[in-house]
């Protein structure tokens, strides 16, 4: 169904009030802050055997059309997907506009989706959905009953905005309706029947969601007070989301969830992402915490290490370091210095990590020149093309990887970082290059994986430290 069919339903949404039971989401509670758990996607389901080489494929795809439009963004230039299902991200004047703290952090793989989620509270009293933390977005959204045009399968009941008594649709007259062209980059559509703002939020994989902006009570964790809420409502949302609930933004924006507890907690946040897929039998745990708090080491953990968190003023919203150098095994690559100049993302919703061909060139051919002592060479899958006849499980010693930013902080990369078991006894390096025409370089979660990484965004700079979580 195309997105034209979305101006139907801007007149018949009516929304009620009723009572639902609290819930418990297994949250903590911190001074300063709230830390919740934190999953890969792999979490929901209880085996992976059966649909992994489905999730890997799809996985890819969605993470080279995220990749794209990134490129394209930073080039100023207009993105065309090359999804077959394209045609359904329609223009903004289709979609009934002017005319238009801590929680647990999972493994996405499991909602199909190679992501993390956590479990937040939305309503009075508090329902819990399964959403996924997105560093490169800004708007929040969850699908919502009716789903008037589209609803993909989820792992949690649908939220039911007529169940909250603390619901309401925000006009089209509201500051945070206002704020939807720069934190979505669409305009933001006008209900006739209701006057109520209607959003998009469309991503470089082609999947979108349109609804609602709506606000309501976010509860983190059941000890600690709620807090007001904008987020989107959504009736149509169609793409690559696996089982989610939808998304939950952490970017440097004003309607993210970030600068929304600001306020609350402080303009920080930290999290640590549980491995995934390569380590079948190690804690799918990490956490999401929020708040100032979480600038602080624990105690007998490493501490950690600072670089500057820079600003690009063509996406001022994602997160952009300075990339120095790169080693293996302890000595550094040999390309020139100005090879590492390239826009550097650090970005939660982006799995494999993209080096400027130059400096991907040197990595591939020093990690080979060591491995190939041992294993021999596999023909590449999809994006990865350096890969060797190996499980996982059969690798002893991996030539370790270090990135490095300004000021020295960086990732030391081991082989649960740096290897990925693609098929059975097929094992890649989990790096790829990214485009000669467009160069950028994005440090995904694949790399980022058990490390605590911190982002202190009110004094521009994001820290590394070793030994987050399993």
């Amino acid at each position: 169904m195309t997105l034209f069919w979305f101006l139907v339903f801007s007149a018949h949404l009516a929304l009620a009030t009723s009572l639902v039971e609290l819930e418990d989401n297994g949250s903590r509670h911190k001074k300063g802050g709230v830390q919740l758990n934190l999953y890969h996607v792999s979490g929901l389901h209880s085996s992976q055997t059966s649909t992994s080489q489905f999730l890997f494929s799809d996985m890819f795809t969605k993470d080279e059309e995220r990749v794209r439009s990134l490129q394209s963004r930073l080039a100023n230039k207009e993105v065309v997907s090359s999804s077959s299902n394209s045609g359904t991200t329609a223009s903004s004047d289709k979609v009934g506009g002017p005319k238009l703290v801590t929680t647990p952090l999972k493994s996405g793989l499991s909602i199909g989706s190679g992501n993390y989620y956590a479990k937040i509270g939305l309503g009075t009293p508090a329902k819990y959905f399964s959403m996924i933390v997105d560093t490169g977005s800004s708007l929040s959204w969850l699908q919502c009953q009716p789903c008037i045009i589209y609803c993909h399968v989820q792992v949690d009941p649908i939220f039911n905005p007529t169940t909250s008594k603390t619901y309401k649709a925000l006009p089209c007259s509201t500051s945070q309706c206002s704020s939807l062209k720069a934190s979505t980059l669409n305009a933001p559509g006008c209900s006739n029947a209701t006057g109520a703002c209607v959003y998009k939020a469309s991503y470089g994989d082609t999947s979108f969601s349109i609804g609602y902006l709506s606000q309501d009570v976010l509860t983190l964790t059941p000890s600690q007070a709620p807090s007001s809420f904008v987020y989107g409502c959504g009736q149509d949302n169609q793409g690559l989301f696996g089982k989610a609930s939808g998304i939950l933004g952490l970017a440097n924006d004003k309607l993210s969830l970030l600068s929304q507890l600001s306020d609350k907690y402080g303009h920080a946040f930290s999290y640590c992402l549980p491995t995934s897929f390569s380590s079948p039998n190690s804690s799918k745990e990490g956490f999401l915490s929020i708040g100032t708090s979480s600038l602080t080491s624990p105690p007998s953990s490493s501490s950690y290490k600072f670089t500057p968190l820079l600003k690009n003023p063509k996406i001022p919203s994602l997160y952009f370091l300075d990339l120095t150098s790169i080693t293996v095994a302890g000595k550094p690559l040999g390309v020139a210095a100005s090879s590492y100049k390239v826009p550097t993302i650090i970005d939660s919703g982006t799995v494999i990590s993209r080096l400027p061909v130059p400096v991907y060139t040197a990595l591939k051919k020093a990690f080979v020149m060591i491995m190939s002592k041992k294993y021999e060479m596999a023909p590449g899958i999809a994006i990865l093309d350096t890969c060797f006849k190996v499980s996982v499980k059969g690798l002893s010693k991996v030539p370790e990887i270090q990135i490095i930013f300004q000021g020295g902080a960086g990732l030391q990369l081991t082989a649960h970082n740096s290897l990925v078991e693609i098929e059975k006894g097929v094992t890649c390096l989990a790096i790829a290059s990214s485009s000669a025409d467009n160069p950028i370089a994005i440090i995904g979660n694949y790399q980022q994986q058990t490390f605590r990484v911190a982002y202190d965004v009110v004094n521009s700079k994001i820290g590394f430290a070793a030994g987050g979580c399993p």
